[in-house]
């Protein structure tokens, strides 16, 4: 397959990719109005989290449209990583804010600067070792789905097998170009869940939908159990793409929340 072949550049992946940055907006936008607890920032911190991972997203496909499956890899690493960092710092502040302790230093200084945030490696072991996220990593962590894909998106960055050097080459012919792309597509997909998965199972008041807070803001009375609806484009991407791929994600952040998850 070549790159200008319309099975190519018609993939279903760059629909996909198109989906996911549009709901990073729109959840960067929706989460603005909740500022997490633990930090100085006057603003939720994660809707700069959200709208760089936005980026992150519309320039795989960028890159992808040109053909370099190999560095798009490279930017799919970054934005596993980029889901890693914001589950890690929300599940740090949810675990070390309290009343004698109204500013977590590790956090509040990474937002400003100050300190980095551990290694990869550390973030994740405590994520997978956290009692509040044990019925999501439950899930995730079932098989060894996940450590193969971090796997294919380190072999591509380091180049650890010579045909990751091919696959940068978009001028050449590759048999095999068609069932890549289609392993990039899920390999995308299943990061999209992740992230997701751990978003909403630990922050579920993120689903919300604005109707509730709308009314207070027009002093109007809001009606019974409106802070429990779910944004409409939150319900679209279970209903669309989380729930056909991983009912039992769609199940567990229902079981645990008083949100109105469909």
């Amino acid at each position: 397959m070549q790159v200008t072949d319309k099975a190519y550049t018609e993939h279903q992946v760059f629909a996909e990719l198109d989906r996911y940055a549009k709901f990073y907006k729109q959840l960067a936008m929706s989460v603005f109005q909740f500022v997490p607890m633990g930090t100085k920032a006057i603003c939720n911190i994660n809707t700069y989290v959200y709208s760089s991972m936005q980026g992150t997203v519309e320039s795989i496909k960028i890159i992808l449209l040109s053909g370099r499956i190999n560095d798009a890899y490279a930017l799919l690493r970054k934005y596993y990583d980029s889901a890693v960092i914001n589950v890690y710092s929300n599940l740090y502040l949810k675990d070390n804010f309290s009343i004698e302790k109204f500013i977590v230093e590790k956090i509040n200084n990474w937002l400003q600067s100050k300190e980095k945030l551990p290694d990869y490696r550390v973030m994740s072991q405590y994520i997978r070792a956290s009692e509040t996220l044990k019925p999501i990593n439950d899930l995730l962590y079932g098989d060894d789905k996940y450590k193969r894909l971090r796997d294919r998106c380190n072999d591509h960055t380091h180049y650890n097998f010579y045909r990751h050097v091919m696959l940068n080459d978009n001028e050449i012919h590759i048999e095999n170009r068609g069932q890549l792309l289609e392993r990039f597509r899920r390999d995308t997909q299943d990061i999209f869940t992740f992230h997701l998965g751990y978003v909403f199972f630990l922050n579920d008041h993120y689903m919300m939908s604005s109707d509730h807070l709308d009314a207070l803001e027009c002093g109007m009375q809001p009606e019974e159990n409106s802070q429990y609806w779910v944004a409409p484009f939150i319900q679209d991407i279970f209903r669309e793409v989380i729930t056909p791929e991983r009912p039992d994600i769609t199940a567990t952040i229902k079981a645990n929340s008083a949100m109105q998850l469909s």
